[in-house]
Order: structure tokens, then C-alpha cells, then sequence
């Protein structure tokens, strides 16, 4: 199915416009698209399909991209935890600048049984009544033996049976497969069926029952319970469809001093191992570092040692939407006689003019995803988020980022994230980062200024013989920007030396106003994000974005 051909939808009522702006024009699109119309102005060649190259070739040549910015796990009145309607959620999403966005109630029985039926209805309302965003309907999926994972398709006749037959057959906690500790014997069962899972959607694809789905994988080390070897397995077990995680978890307003509690963590990550954490993990692993998952923000650690492998493993960054910090809404009242298990929908909230318990942030409202596409759509951010062409900050700090892999004295393009450029030993290469600063205050009222950016470098070193493996011990800061006072937009052309081994570059920068030695050490990364005091962890004032990585394949 081309990007400009539709489906016949399942509900007759709703015209394919209604459901897919990738039938609107291209001049109605410009006209009405609002944040992302000027992106697509400035580039002609995204309206031909000719320039959607894929960004899998070594001909270093990626296609010209704008960015849509998203957010892949909020929570509604359809998750038994949260509170919100779908009209106050895709309001506030516009207000801050979202252009997708995908609801991820969680699985129980109430979902499974009424709500995912009931929650479509809204989904093809809201999807009616907000135009210039793309809504996804997803699911958040309890893995057998580990923790939460974002589910989810495009519109099409067949999205709400692909996710309720998944949750009913492969949910951890409907199953009772929650067991995940070395030893137990239920373990292996439980990790086997993760795996079945994932190659049961990945058929679904295959065999074009719907059009595209993808799996990433939700505040990883929260409880330390996704395994390396388990985040390798759903990896191998559906690739690209298993793409990636969240680099950075929601809950980033837990830790606002004197909001939550003296003991609270950026992201809720406030837990102690449990019998089912891998024994693997430090415990150092159980904390946010700038707001970012340690298996992220660890120079060397395992997203490294995933990467080092030679194939990508994207990162993003959410709200995770439940209970926004300080908002004062309530859950309302239950008739009588009605739970969420005979419902599958929490009462629509009150307001009570007062601030109410909570640790999120609005969608877009401090965690951005941004992913890089040829042309608008819901199709194109799932490619745009299975090539990998994705960076995500905090905070708006910064208003753009462009990253180009370029041969010496070429015209063309270049390679940009989740590319591969194939190259000789000895060859020099340039790594050109655009960035664009931010250009007005935040939602918090600040100036973001961004302090530095750092290139981080790891060698390829393919398969691991342990799959536990949670190291890379070839990566390494290998050079630091300073752009502190630079404002606008601005280039930095970084020379890249050609040695015997494929590698990868990847970026990160910060505010600069916290850090510290990383993780691994100094010689891996001097200056890295660091976790904060229990209780004093202001979001707005430690503030950091990543990008996912550019591979070089050395020829010999």
C-alpha cells in the first residue's frame, strides 16, 4: 500500500481524510498543518516520493527529513491509574507543540473485555476533532517475566482486533506470567512467550493484516527487571518491530522539591531490586541520570553494548501521562455498582481547584520525541521511528537538530541518524551537527541554553558470546563542543578519522547546570549526567538531549 492509498475503513461513517491526513494534499497540508507546516516548506523534495531513499543503503545519501514531535505513552480514562479524557489530553498536546501522539491504556480485564472497544470510539473522535495531530491507538503491554512496553499500529480496519486478540493471548499480567527470577519455574515459560508474542505481531505485519506495528520498550530499568538478554531476544525475536526503548522515562516531575516526598526519584525510579531484578544490574542502575534511564545515560553501558553489536536500537522520550504535577482534577465518583472491571473506564475527572498527588508532565510538555520523515503521515513516523531517525530532549532545549555523516568535499547530504555509510579505511569523514537553539521560554517560563555537545564514538564488535552483557568497553566521550553562548542556528563540523573497525557515533547535550563523572569513569565520559539528591531532582534546571547513532561500516 502506497502512502497516498487508502484503506476502506471499517466504520463507513468516517471519510479515509478523516482518518489519514496522508490524503490531504500537499497545499492543504501546508495550509492548515500548522507547527510542522514550516518544516515541510522548507523542504521541496519531501513532497516527492522519488526522495523517500531508504536510509538502509551504503550510497551515503539519506533523504531530506522534517521532524514531527511526539510522544508514545499517555495514559486515559481507559487505564485503571490514570484520569484524564481524551479531550483534555489532545488539547494540551496541541498547546505544546505535539504531532502525534499514541494512547497507551494499560492491559487488564476491564480493558480487555470493554474498554479497548469503547476507547476506538474516542480515538475516531478525537482523531475528527484534532486534524493536525496524528493519534495513534496503542496499548501498553505487560511482558510475560519483565515490564511494560508501548504497542501499537496505524488507523485501519483491523487496529483495535490486532491489539485486543494480543492483549488477551500474550498479556504478562491477564496470563498471571509475571514470574521472572533466575531459578524459577516459571521463568523460561514466561521469557519463551515474550518471544511468541512479538513473532505473533510481526506476522500480523507480514501478512498485511495491518498495515505496520511496533514495539518499544517502557522505562526499562525502573525495576530492573528487563534483562539483557531479554531485551536482546525481543529484539532478535521481531526486528523492526521490536525497535527500540525509552531512553528517558515519564514521571519527570516526581522529584520537584517539596512536591512528592523527600525520597522521590525522576521517573519513580525509587525501587529496591526485587526477586525478579536481573543480579546483574548495580545498584546504581535503579536511578535516573538527567532525567535519563541509566542503561541510556551510562557512556559504555547498555544501550552502548547493544549498538556495539553492529545493528540499531532506537531510544525516545515521553510523558507517560497519568496525573499531571500540580494540576488540580480528580477521579469522579463510581455509580453504583460500576468498577473499572465492569466497565473498562474510570469516571470522567472533577475539578477541585486544588493541587492533586502526581509526577507527570503534560504530553509535550517537558519530554519531546522527535523523528525525522519524508512526508506527513501515521505510516511515515513509524518508518521514521523503525530507520531510527530519532533524537529526544527535555525541557525544549533546544528548537532543532540535523546530524549529517559526510565524505569530504560531497554535495550531497550524507548519512543522517539511523543511517549506515560504508567507507575505506583511512578515508575522512565529517560529522555536521545543525542545531537549531531555543528561540522562546519553555512551559516552566525559561530561556533554554544548551552548554555543550558531546560526540560519543563505540567500536562494532558484533554478536555477544553473553548475552547478559551489559558493557561496551570500546565507547567513550570522544569529543566535547562547547556552544555556550552561541544563539540562532549554528554548524559544528567535527573531523572523523577512518581507523580498522566499524563503529558508530552518537551525540548528547545538556544545560549544562549538572554533571559530573560518568558512570564507567572519567576517561569514558568526564562529564556526564548524574542522579540528584532524593527529593531535589527539579526537572526544568537539568535538562539533556540524545541522539540515536550514525554506523560506519569500514570496507577492508
Amino acid at each position: 500500500m502506497t502512502e497516498q492509498q487508502l484503506p476502506t475503513w471499517a466504520d463507513p461513517s468516517v471519510a479515509p481524510a478523516d482518518l489519514d491526513p496522508q490524503g490531504v494534499s500537499r497545499r492543504g497540508l501546508l495550509r492548515s498543518a500548522g507547527l510542522f507546516g514550516a518544516a515541510f516548506a522548507l523542504s521541496p523534495a519531501l513532497a516527492s516520493p522519488a526522495s523517500a531513499t531508504s536510509g538502509k543503503g551504503y550510497g551515503g545519501e539519506d533523504p531530506r527529513l522534517a521532524y514531527l514531535v511526539g510522544d508514545h505513552h499517555i495514559h486515559s480514562v481507559y487505564s485503571h491509574d490514570a484520569k484524564y479524557t481524551f479531550s483534555q489530553l489532545a488539547k494540551k498536546a496541541a498547546e505544546f507543540g505535539l504531532d502525534w501522539m499514541v494512547f497507551t491504556e494499560h492491559s487488564n480485564f476491564g480493558h480487555a473485555d470493554f474498554g479497548a472497544a469503547l476507547e476506538h470510539k474516542e480515538i475516531l473522535k478525537a482523531r475528527r476533532e484534532n486534524p493536525r495531530q496524528l493519534i495513534f491507538q496503542g496499548l501498553e503491554w505487560y511482558i510475560p517475566a519483565a515490564e511494560h512496553c508501548t504497542v501499537f499500529t496505524p488507523p485501519g480496519p483491523n487496529e483495535v482486533d490486532v491489539l485486543t486478540r494480543f492483549e488477551s493471548a500474550y498479556d504478562g499480567k491477564l496470563l498471571g506470567y509475571t514470574d521472572g527470577a533466575p531459578g524459577n519455574a516459571n521463568t523460561a515459560r514466561n521469557e519463551a512467550h515474550a518471544v511468541k508474542a512479538l513473532q505473533w505481531l510481526a506476522e500480523q505485519r507480514r501478512t498485511g493484516y495491518v498495515d505496520d506495528v511496533l514495539v518499544l520498550a517502557n522505562h526499562p530499568l525502573r525495576l530492573g527487571i528487563d534483562s539483557p538478554h531479554e531485551l536482546r531476544a525481543w529484539r532478535d525475536a521481531a526486528p523492526g518491530i521490536m525497535v527500540g526503548m525509552e531512553g528517558a522515562p515519564g514521571a519527570q516531575g516526581a522529584a520537584i522539591p517539596g512536591w512528592r516526598g523527600a525520597n522521590s526519584i525522576r521517573g519513580e525510579y525509587e525501587n529496591a531490586p526485587s526477586a525478579n531484578s536481573f543480579a546483574g544490574y548495580p545498584k546504581e542502575a535503579y536511578l535516573t541520570y538527567g532525567g535519563f534511564d541509566w542503561a541510556t545515560a551510562t557512556v559504555g553501558g547498555l544501550w552502548d553494548s547493544m549498538l556495539a553489536e553492529g545493528g540499531l536500537f532506537s531510544i525516545t522520550s515521553n510523558s507517560d501521562a497519568h496525573r499531571i504535577v500540580f494540576d488540580t482534577w480528580k477521579n469522579g465518583d463510581w455509580p453504583a455498582g460500576q468498577n473499572f472491571d465492569n466497565t473498562g473506564k474510570l469516571p470522567d475527572p472533577v475539578n477541585t481547584a486544588s493541587p492533586q498527588p502526581g509526577s507527570d508532565f503534560w504530553p509535550g510538555q517537558f519530554s519531546r520525541t522527535h523523528v525525522g520523515v519524508t512526508r506527513y503521515g501515521y505510516r511515515a513516523v513509524m518508518t521514521g521511528l523503525r530507520e531510527g531517525r530519532v533524537w529526544a530532549d527535555h525541557g525544549h532545549l533546544i528548537d532543532g537538530l540535523e546530524v549529517r555523516l559526510k565524505r569530504p568535499h560531497s554535495h550531497g547530504r550524507g548519512v543522517t541518524l539511523g543511517g549506515r555509510l560504508r567507507v575505506r579505511r583511512g578515508e575522512k569523514l565529517t560529522l555536521e551537527i545543525t542545531v537549531t537553539t531555543a528561540s522562546r521560554v519553555n512551559p516552566h517560563g525559561i530561556l533554554p541554553k544548551l552548554a555543550h555537545v558531546d560526540v560519543i564514538r563505540g567500536t562494532v564488535t558484533g554478536p555477544v558470546t553473553d548475552a547478559d552483557t551489559w558493557k561496551a568497553p570500546d565507547t567513550r566521550v570522544v569529543r566535547t563542543k562547547d556552544v555556550s553562548g552561541l544563539k540562532g542556528t549554528y554548524t559544528l563540523r567535527v573531523p572523523v578519522a577512518v581507523e580498522d573497525d566499524s563503529f558508530y557515533l552518537r551525540l548528547r547535550g545538556s544545560d549544562g547546570n549538572r554533571g559530573g563523572t560518568g558512570y564507567l569513569g572519567a576517561s569514558v565520559d568526564p562529564h556526564g549526567p548524574v542522579p540528584h539528591a532524593p527529593g531535589d531532582g527539579d526537572p526544568w534546571t537539568d535538562t539533556w538531549f540524545y541522539a540515536n547513532p550514525i554506523f560506519v561500516d569500514v570496507v577492508r
